[in-house]
């Protein structure tokens, strides 16, 4: 799925990106350390891969926006 990047800090390595209908979507260290990527910058055009997020309290029911960012990289063309 593609994206925007909206927000990135670099201390904690998090930030959010934005999808192509303007939802924002937070993504945490995990998935920008598994993209590969050093640096953020907004407004970069991203790849990035969601799965379904659990709830609060650690069950498989999802939560009510129902996803989570695993992974952002750079959009290739």
């Amino acid at each position: 799925m593609q994206a925007t990047a909206y927000t990135y800090d670099f201390e904690t390595r998090s930030g959010s990106v934005l999808l192509d209908d303007g939802t924002p979507l937070p993504f945490d260290a995990a998935a920008f350390d598994a993209g590969g990527l050093r640096l953020l910058r907004p407004g970069q055009r991203v790849r990035i891969e969601v799965a379904a997020a659990p709830a609060e309290d650690g069950s498989e029911k999802d939560r009510a926006d129902g996803r989570r960012v695993t992974l952002v990289t750079l959009q290739t063309f």
